[in-house]
């Protein structure tokens, strides 16, 4: 699964440089707060597409229905996301199915 390069991000985290990308329209669950914020990092370089990284994050997509406070996603967090997940054992440079990452703990579904 590769990322759209329209709309991603590009960040360099320990030197390899990464596109990331969050969903302009959140889904039917995001946009009620069911489910919180979901964005995808994959490595930028190379020519055949490796391993996406799913990032949950624990926030409110800023285009909910519910008028929930969202804040937004910072490089910051986005570089901490990947470095936990590299620590897990994602490589972005392999082929495969998408690497899961919960960062979601703490979070409150709205009624």
């Amino acid at each position: 699964m590769a990322l759209n390069k329209k709309g991603s991000r590009r960040i360099t985290v320990d030197g390899i440089e990464y596109r990331w990308r969050i969903r302009r329209k959140p889904s039917y669950m995001q946009a009620l707060c069911w489910t919180p914020l979901i964005y995808a990092v994959e490595a930028a370089n190379g020519s055949r597409p490796g391993t996406t990284l799913i990032v949950t994050s624990n926030q409110a997509h800023p285009s909910n229905w519910v008028g929930a406070e969202a804040a937004p996603v910072r490089p910051a967090c986005v570089a901490a996301s990947i470095r936990e997940a590299r620590e897990q054992g994602w490589d972005p440079t392999r082929a495969g199915s998408p690497f899961r990452l919960d960062r979601s703990t703490g979070v409150i579904a709205q009624p």
